[in-house]
């Protein structure tokens, strides 16, 4: 970039950058600007491109952060951008193509100069930046005009009123990423920030009214998940002449202009197979969880929040109470074919699960729906592919599914929706299945996993309960559903034999030896047997609500009998068992009495026949198995890293030197 080289390494050099961050002052209405704003630079957007960029300019930013206390040039390049923003807008309507090229330039530049600030310097400090006038060095009006306020409203505003065109897309974008780069004073944090200047500017003042404005313009970028402008069609592309037609444009405004540049080389589309289908709906959905998960301020709760956790469907013509603010209405609908759409992500992941959660309007409109499916099988894709997803994202399409299995109308439901060839599901062939014999499926399957591999505790307690709030709704169970049931049951009575086994040998270990410390095999012991009582608990709640829906389950007992008989007598499972054993039992005799030889179409009809006579007062009557999620106390704790580990990894445009981060370590997942 320089009048004379298209290289990153010229970039340090280069006179306009060079005048920018040296010692004299620019005034804001001094033609340097239109200079400064008239490069045709496409944005880099892979983490490669973006570190190239910033090395090469990183000298130039801190002569800036060095001479900006003195000369004021941030400040007038702010200003240099407010002013054109006025009329953003009506250039949009006018379809001004070099206004607003200019004006997505400045502010690719703020962008740029503002994610060094925050990483070199404090909030307070960089505010400072923001108040210096021309002075003294060091010096600073107290009555001056607050700009950091003054762009972040302004960028608020851009997102919120400019009309989404080809030629404002790319604008759209940045100013996005703009808001997110001002928040991201968190990644510099180990300790999660609980007040920062940034976040009080948000939540008060001029920004605060166009809180629930800003949420529904993020959610609808998220569901339209509008494509870039194809090449040719916006203000930043190259021509076939090689010029480019702003290049030619700009030429007749200001001299020495930037050369036309790539970061691949002039016209280089290298890039392209792995960009984002689109990048604005990227970029808007991590803002608005960024935005969601802020911490509260002392005295007012997060505006964000309460705008996600209220909002209405635009089918639903009741008022909001008034005692609700910053509500509003949004198509429950697109948002719903949204969400299915993009569960492939962490971040829509994340959106589903907060929406499920905290907005009790979202969460009857999902559970009413008669496609549930839709939903639901790409929530089993995640977890059915534990192994190449990152735990976080695994842990979320968990909860989320414990969260639909509060509800018993979709624990019934599930079972009536017939499926055929899942194909992504390779252990079996699966020609038909219903929706709630998948689940138990992948379910069961991700426990067997983890118990081999990542042994997460709060894992296992989560599958459990999802299985333990379907139980009593079981119905019509696939016959490989009801045996990976029992298999489990199988893998976790011979992990319970080998850890009693274990405790014994200790056990004489410790009378020959007192020196040797020993391993805690009770306290494995405790959450091994504590996991079995739940898996019977699970098969009894099954067998005394619905034992006539499921005569698969009761074969598939009646065949592995034995597994069940060292726990009989077990004072930890005694009273669970009295019902398995009265079902084992019973249909036992009446097999026996049938004879020997019986093919598997004939043991399933005597048990189907053996249901009717079974006398159901002799099963003893057990609470109801429900388990609800609860939140845990210090939710931003997780979530908050959680988020920021997300932007780091898919923001667009967005280059943060990992030895600089502090808020979590770059190799955990």
């Amino acid at each position: 970039m320089g009048s004379n080289s298209s290289r990153i390494s010229d970039l340090p050099k280069n006179e306009y950058l060079q005048k920018l961050s040296g010692t004299e002052s620019v005034s804001e209405n001094d033609p340097f600007w239109n200079q400064l704003l008239s490069f045709s630079f496409p944005a880099p957007t892979s983490s490669t491109e973006l570190k190239l960029l910033e090395e090469a300019t990183i000298s130039v930013c801190k002569c800036l952060v060095e001479n900006n206390p003195r000369t004021g040039n941030l400040a007038a390049l702010i200003k240099v951008f407010l002013a054109r923003t006025k009329e953003l807008k009506l250039s949009a309507e006018c379809q001004n193509h070099l206004f607003i090229w200019q004006t997505h330039n400045a502010l690719f530049i703020i962008c740029c100069l503002l994610k060094i600030f925050i990483c070199e310097m404090s909030e307070e400090e960089l505010q400072l930046h923001f108040t210096y006038e021309d002075k003294s060095p060091g010096s600073y009006s107290s009555d001056s005009e607050d700009l950091l306020e003054e762009l972040l409203c302004c960028l608020i505003q851009l997102i919120t009123d400019i009309p989404l065109l080809d030629i404002t897309y790319e604008i759209s974008v940045e100013a996005i990423s703009t808001m997110v780069v001002f928040l991201s004073c968190q990644l510099f944090h180990k300790e999660v920030l609980r007040q920062s200047i940034s976040h009080k500017y948000l939540m008060q003042g001029p920004c605060l009214p166009y809180t629930s404005k800003l949420v529904k313009t993020l959610l609808y970028n998220f569901i339209r998940q509008e494509k870039p402008p194809p090449p040719g069609s916006h203000v930043f592309s190259q021509q076939s002449d090689g010029g480019g037609l702003l290049y030619g444009l700009a030429s007749g405004v200001a001299t020495g202009l930037w050369t036309v540049f790539t970061l691949g080389g002039v016209g280089s589309k290298a890039a392209a197979s792995a960009e984002l289908p689109s990048p604005l709906a990227n970029q808007s959905l991590l803002l608005l969880l960024v935005l969601t998960n802020l911490t509260d301020a002392p005295d007012a709760p997060n505006p964000y929040r309460q705008a996600i956790m209220s909002f209405k469907n635009t089918q639903d013509s009741s008022s909001f109470p008034s005692s609700i603010p910053h509500a509003f209405q949004i198509n429950f609908n697109s948002l719903y074919t949204a969400l299915c759409e993009q569960q492939t992500s962490d971040q829509a992941t994340l959106l589903l699960y907060t929406l499920l959660h905290q907005n009790s309007n979202v969460r009857t409109y999902m559970l009413a729906r008669t496609d549930m499916e839709n939903l639901v099988l790409p929530i089993l894709e995640i977890l059915y592919h534990v192994e190449e997803r990152n735990s976080h994202h695994v842990y979320m399409a968990l909860i989320i599914l414990l969260i639909l299995t509060e509800d018993d109308g979709f624990n019934r439901s599930i079972h009536e929706v017939i499926l055929k060839n899942i194909t992504w599901y390779s252990e079996r062939v699966l020609t038909e299945i219903s929706l709630g014999s998948l689940l138990i499926l992948v379910v069961i399957r991700t426990i067997q996993y983890n118990m081999t591999r990542t042994r997460d505790k709060y894992l296992h307690t989560n599958c459990l309960a999802a299985l333990a709030n379907m139980s009593a709704q079981f119905r019509s169970l696939h016959q490989y559903a009801a045996q990976r049931i029992i298999s489990l049951f199988s893998l976790l009575s011979k992990k319970h034999n080998k850890v009693l086994e274990q405790a014994t040998q200790s056990l004489r270990g410790s009378l020959s030896s007192n020196d040797v410390p020993l391993p805690d095999y009770a306290q494995d012991l405790n959450v091994i047997e504590e996991v079995i009582r739940m898996m019977l608990e699970i098969i009894n709640s099954c067998l005394t609500n619905s034992l006539h829906h499921n005569p698969n389950l009761v074969y598939a007992l009646l065949y592995k009998r034995d597994l069940f008989e060292q726990f009989r007598t077990h004072p930890s499972f005694e009273d669970i068992m009295q019902n398995i054993d009265l079902v084992i039992t019973f249909f036992s005799s009446r097999l026996l009495q049938a004879g020997a030889e019986l093919s598997v179409e004939r043991v399933l009809e005597i048990i189907k026949q053996g249901v009717v006579a079974l006398p159901k007062d002799r099963l003893k009557k057990f609470p109801e198995l429900k388990f609800k999620y609860v939140e845990e106390e210090q939710p931003e704790e997780f979530f908050i890293p959680y988020v920021w580990s997300l932007v780091y990894n898919s923001a667009v445009g967005l280059y943060w030197n990992p030895q600089d981060i502090q808020l979590f370590t770059m190799d955990s997942d």
